[in-house]
């Protein structure tokens, strides 16, 4: 990292404050410039510094610093996605996770100045995210940090990019394969019926580890799309916006009686709250219709209780794969079960198609041992 000082001056006008630095070529002590203010001084000490790292002359810097923190540089890049979404540019999923994403970072990094954010604090948070979730969220905040430092730079807030030369974590090396044992959805399904979200958590669980629903396809999920009495069984529809790709599945049965205890709750608390007006079709939602936007809490606290560690909600989905893959389904079947695109996207599950076999081998042998 470059070196950079910041010496504190006393003058008949009060205090100023001599910002300094080692040039990286000869090794010698430079003047840069002097400021009134310790803040500002410091703020222009962080975007030198920057800029020394990124192998570039102070020269360069030319334009004085507008003082913003990240929170006010992306009100302005918010503002911007509701004006493109008006003019039809961003789609109505789109600007509300963007929106969500941005939120979250505004808690992290909303008070602080942005040219005082440096590349260690982002790639710090990019890894903590990584770590906590998987490296497909890392990278979604990751981006929007760097659309808020690309916006930083046209309204002059920051001179230097720390984003720059950041780059996403590999998704494919960081894939994630962990699955949940029937036993272990029992015991996953036991703890949510203990904790407040018991009536419509049991449901979500069910749809990811029986139908290989993901969150969007269950948050996103209308009354509209389940018949629960086509042929004895029922008929379920998901539409994942991710592939634009729509399926329809037979309704498990411990799906379907979740649901409909998660219905009748609905039906039972809206009598009793005299709630007479629903403001949407959801099947996820509040009482009044209002759509559930986030249940990270109840998860995680299920998950606490039920003592299954390094378990995400998407891995329901790889549930799903694998159990079909070890109750005989071929790679094809499992494909087409779960609506990906490629064969390629479910070879991650071919290692499991060799347990299958070891299991009907060992039915084998069980069957050739009794008839000695």
């Amino acid at each position: 990292m470059a070196t950079v000082t910041i010496q504190k001056r006393k003058n008949i006008k009060g205090n100023s404050y001599v910002v300094t630095y080692k040039d990286p070529l000869t090794g010698q002590k430079k003047y840069y410039k002097t400021f009134n203010k310790h803040r500002i001084a410091q703020q222009e000490a962080n975007d030198l510094r920057a800029m020394l790292d990124l192998g570039k002359s102070p020269r360069e810097r030319i334009r004085k610093i507008t003082t913003m923190t990240f929170s006010e540089v992306s009100a302005v890049l918010e503002k911007e996605w509701s004006d493109r979404f008006l003019n039809n540019e961003l789609s109505p999923k789109t600007i509300q996770e963007y929106t969500i994403w941005l939120n979250v970072l505004n808690r992290k990094f909303g008070k602080g100045m942005l040219c005082g954010i440096s590349t260690q604090d982002i790639e710090d948070y990019r890894s903590d995210i990584g770590k906590k979730y998987s490296s497909v969220s890392a990278n979604k905040y990751l981006r929007i940090i760097k659309m808020v430092f690309q916006k930083g730079i046209k309204l002059n807030a920051v001179v230097i990019d720390p984003t720059e030369n950041i780059s996403m974590l590999s998704e494919k090396e960081h894939e994630r394969n962990r699955f949940l044992l029937p036993h272990e959805i029992d015991r996953l399904i036991e703890s949510a019926k203990q904790i407040r979200a018991k009536h419509y958590l049991p449901a979500m669980i069910y749809l990811g580890a029986e139908h290989g629903a993901s969150k969007q396809e269950i948050l996103s999920l209308m009354w509209s799309d389940i018949d629960f009495d086509f042929k004895g069984n029922g008929l379920i529809k998901f539409y994942r916006t991710k592939n634009k790709k729509e399926r329809t599945d037979s309704l498990m049965p411990r799906t379907k009686v979740a649901l409909l205890a998660w219905n009748d709750h609905l039906k039972l608390m809206r009598h009793r709250k005299k709630i007479s007006t629903i403001k949407s079709g959801l099947v996820f939602c509040h009482l009044d219709g209002t759509p559930i936007r986030n249940f990270n809490k109840a998860w995680w606290r299920a998950l606490e209780i039920s003592g299954i560690e390094d378990f995400h909600f998407h891995d329901l989905r790889h549930t799903f794969c694998s159990n079909l893959i070890l109750s005989g389904s071929s790679l094809k079947e499992v494909k087409e079960m779960i609506g990906h695109k490629d064969i390629s996207m479910t070879d991650r599950y071919s290692h499991l198609t060799d347990s299958y076999r070891e299991y009907k081998q060992n039915l084998l042998a069980k069957h050739y041992e009794s008839k000695n």
